[in-house]
C-alpha cells in the first residue's frame, strides 16, 4: 500500500475529486494548509500599504492506494491539478506498512 500526499491549488480539488471518482477512488482526506515553495508568496496592498503573504492557502489531498494503483492515481491527480504555473503543488508517496479499519478489524488493502 501506498500513501499519496498531494499540495494542489485550492481552486483544483473539485477536478482533482472528480478525476479520482473517474477511476474509481472514492476515499481521501482533505485539509486546508498554507505554505509556499520557491514562489515565496507574493506581495498585495492593502489600504496604501504593501504586505507581504509568505505562506499562501493551499488544499492536502492525503489518500492511500493499493501499491498497484499508484501510477494510476498519481497521473490521474497531477492531470487534474496542473495548471502549468508555478505554485501547482507537489505529490509525495510514501510506503504504507499496514492500514487498519477501526469499525470491524479489517486489514490491509481490505480495509482501504
Amino acid at each position: 500500500m501506498k500513501k499519496i500526499e498531494a499540495i494542489i491549488q485550492p481552486h483544483k480539488l473539485e477536478d482533482v475529486k472528480t478525476a479520482l471518482q473517474t477511476i474509481g477512488i472514492d476515499g481521501m482526506t482533505i485539509g486546508e494548509v498554507r505554505g509556499h515553495g520557491r514562489q515565496k508568496g507574493h506581495k498585495e496592498i492593502y489600504r496604501g500599504q504593501e504586505y507581504k503573504v509568505d505562506f499562501l492557502p493551499k488544499t492536502k489531498v492525503e489518500l492511500v492506494v493499493p501499491a498497484s494503483r499508484v501510477d494510476e492515481v498519481a497521473e490521474a491527480l497531477a492531470s487534474a491539478a496542473r495548471t502549468g504555473a508555478i505554485g501547482d503543488g507537489k505529490i509525495f508517496i510514501t510506503e504504507v506498512a499496514e492500514a487498519i479499519r477501526i469499525r470491524n478489524g479489517d486489514r490491509g488493502e481490505s480495509a482501504l
